[in-house]
């Protein structure tokens, strides 16, 4: 049996124009408003989360905010979504600096690294999540530019990021980056993107074995179908409905749902933890 407790396909038909807004979603995503209960892992931490406005990066940023971490919250430009990021973190009782600006430009990845260092002290994790996705039904259908700005998102982004933030990292510190279920299981509507998620999750396994005698961690989080504002803005509306439930659990995830995982990865938990990447598919297999 099923299981029931969160939201299962089909879903109202809805389309939104990319990036997408949460607010317009239906059903509302959840992102651990009123559940994530934390438990001080990250007592006194600082951390840079892009795409942090929604979806994962925002049910990550209250996450590790309620477990005792400043946030930086790195986004686009969708305002409205970010400052109520901004408002869980606060009201956790952490500082939350909330920075718009174009993930492509080395310069603006500089800049994030420097005004959390500037503005919260330091720099201990560093989440690279924020994504760009289109669907296409042909590789003819995908321009030059639409190829480039999808690896200048997913994938030089990170590394910009990273580049950046590790002198300024002390041993103990953590990079996580999202890669996807798209890395191991390409769908080919999604080319370009599930393209940049294998490249994330080799470049993953690279820097953990480059920074490692450095005492900084790296890691990555495979996320399978997860219910947040891309899927509504860049997939047809009768996709968009029966969006996850390909999977053994018959739904897509809520953004909630992958929180623990950063937790984990981020904190003395995952303390022996490095180049690894952790499924969190709803029964997609990874292996």
């Amino acid at each position: 049996m099923q299981e029931t407790r969160r939201p299962t396909p089909p879903h109202p038909a809805q389309h939104q124009d990319p990036p997408g807004q949460t607010a317009l979603m239906d059903p509302a995503p959840d992102h651990g408003e009123h559940s994530y209960k934390g438990n001080g892992r990250l007592e006194g931490k600082v951390a840079l989360i892009t795409g942090a406005d929604s979806g994962i990066g925002k049910a990550v940023a209250i996450a590790f905010a309620r477990e005792g971490a400043d946030i930086l919250i790195s986004y686009l430009s969708e305002h409205e979504d970010a400052e109520d990021t901004a408002k869980w973190v606060r009201e956790a009782g952490r500082k939350a600096v909330v920075v718009p600006g174009d993930i492509k430009s080395e310069e603006h990845c500089n800049a994030l690294v420097k005004r959390t260092a500037d503005e919260l002290g330091k720099i201990d994790i560093l989440v690279n999540n924020a994504a760009f996705q289109r669907t296409y039904a042909t590789i003819t259908d995908i321009t030059a530019e639409e190829w480039d700005e999808t690896f200048r998102t997913n994938i030089f982004a990170p590394f910009f990021l990273s580049k950046a933030a590790v002198p300024l990292m002390k041993p103990g510190s953590s990079i996580i980056n999202t890669t996807s279920i798209q890395s191991r299981q390409p769908s080919p509507q999604l080319l370009a993107y599930a393209s940049t998620k294998g490249a994330i999750s080799n470049f993953t396994a690279g820097l953990a074995e480059m920074l490692a005698e450095h005492g900084i961690r790296v890691n990555a989080v495979a996320p399978g179908p997860i219910w947040t504002p891309l899927i509504p803005s860049t997939m047809p509306a009768e996709k968009a409905a029966k969006f996850g439930e390909q999977t053994l659990l018959g739904r897509a995830g809520q953004p909630a749902e992958l929180a623990g995982a950063y937790v984990l990865l981020a904190s003395d938990l995952g303390s022996y933890m490095t180049g690894a990447v952790i499924p969190v598919t709803g029964g997609e297999i990874m292996i």
